[in-house]
């Protein structure tokens, strides 16, 4: 388990951040540029010097004030892997991955050589320089060289940040395949939806150095609140769901979560199969009576919990189905044209396509796939 509890004041800039992670597992810093993320696992892996504060890693102290303890960098056994891979240019990929198990002399053995060649699939480039591989390759032989030197947590600052779509597509399977297979705590570094949803189990939400929400992905990610670090047009709600259907002759997959069920192009996972879907709020419409002959094949009964007048136009209203909520965006004008109050009755709308189509297939860290 890694415990933080640390604050820090710089000119023009402060940070405060408490939370506990599991001792497996992804828990991603997310929140904006300047948000003070990367200044977090700095301070876990000795770079910075906190204030004040506590930082523990499995009951071994790393830093505390009080106590007038800080022990140096080598000493806490952190791999780091960065945003630009930073692998040295004259050294092949398999003198760069010696050099990370140079650094685990006296370290509990723990993953091999030839293990992390194969986890990372990266034996086809042993014998090439860093200057003749793609940004996705580089990465994956920078994670390779932290993980052989035996580290007792990873710390990863945005290492998809400086690649193209096609290169994180290539390298995020990779990480899933670390994040299920090696028994590592992981703090993941990130401001990308889209990474926070597929990788972590927990997340940890960072405004302006400030810590505005700690806890599951599906409960930080489907909180109103969050709209200041995720915006106005992505907030929303992530459902854990199990996949009860297959249509072959549409295309769809039907998913169901407590509370109802989603009708979604198709998953490609098993029946039985645990992903995890992500309905935005701007896609979610309200009906007073059960609609009729309409396009739209995901009507759900739910109940007003709470209305939350927005900026400009808008409104969030929180809505209740069976024991999951979910959040729709309307207009002020809306809410007072239907007359909507908490309690209400009414029924939630969501169009089949509108479902992210990104995050229906990622596997739920943790849970089975068949």
């Amino acid at each position: 388990m890694i415990e933080v509890d640390i604050q820090l004041a710089r000119p023009g800039f402060s940070l405060a951040s408490a939370f506990t992670a599991p001792g497996a597992g992804v828990t991603a810093l997310f929140g904006r540029s300047g948000a003070g993320k990367t200044t977090i696992i700095q301070a876990v892996a000795g770079v910075v010097r906190p204030d004040r504060g506590r930082i523990v890693v499995d009951g071994e102290t790393y830093f505390d004030s009080a106590a007038g303890i800080d022990v140096p960098i080598e000493r806490r056994r952190a791999g780091y892997v960065f945003q630009d891979a930073r692998l040295f240019p004259h050294m092949s990929v398999e003198r760069n991955l010696r050099y990370g198990q140079r650094r685990a002399r006296g370290a509990d053995a723990g993953i091999g050589f030839d293990a992390v060649v194969e986890l990372l699939g990266i034996g086809h480039l042993l014998g090439r320089r860093p200057h003749t591989l793609s940004g996705g390759e580089k990465q994956r032989v920078a994670i390779g060289r932290a993980l052989l030197s035996q580290p007792r947590l990873l710390l990863m600052d945005e290492p998809l940040a400086a690649l193209d779509a096609a290169r994180k597509a290539e390298i995020l399977p990779y990480l899933e395949r670390l994040r299920d297979e090696m028994k590592l705590p992981i703090l993941y570094v990130s401001h990308s939806l889209e990474e926070v949803l597929r990788l972590s189990d927990r997340v940890v939400a960072l405004k302006d150095g400030q810590q505005i929400a700690e806890g599951s992905v599906t409960e930080v990610m489907s909180r109103a609140d969050m709209q200041p670090v995720i915006g106005r047009f992505d907030i929303g709600t992530v459902l854990d769901c199990t996949v009860a259907r297959h249509d072959a002759a549409y295309d769809l997959s039907t998913l169901v979560f407590p509370g109802g069920e989603l009708r979604v192009p198709r998953v490609e996972a098993p029946l039985g199969g645990a992903v995890r879907a992500r309905v935005r709020a701007r896609d979610v419409a309200i009906a007073l009576a059960q609609p009729v002959d309409v396009s739209v094949s995901n009507l759900l009964p739910v109940v007003v919990e709470a209305i939350t007048p927005g900026e400009g136009p808008y409104a969030d209203v929180a809505l209740v189905a069976g024991s999951t909520r979910l959040i729709s965006s309307v207009t002020r004008e809306s809410v007072l044209r239907l007359g909507l109050v908490p309690g209400q009755a009414v029924w939630a709308m969501i169009k089949t396509v509108a479902v992210d189509s990104r995050s229906p297939d990622f596997t739920v860290p943790g849970e089975p796939s068949s």
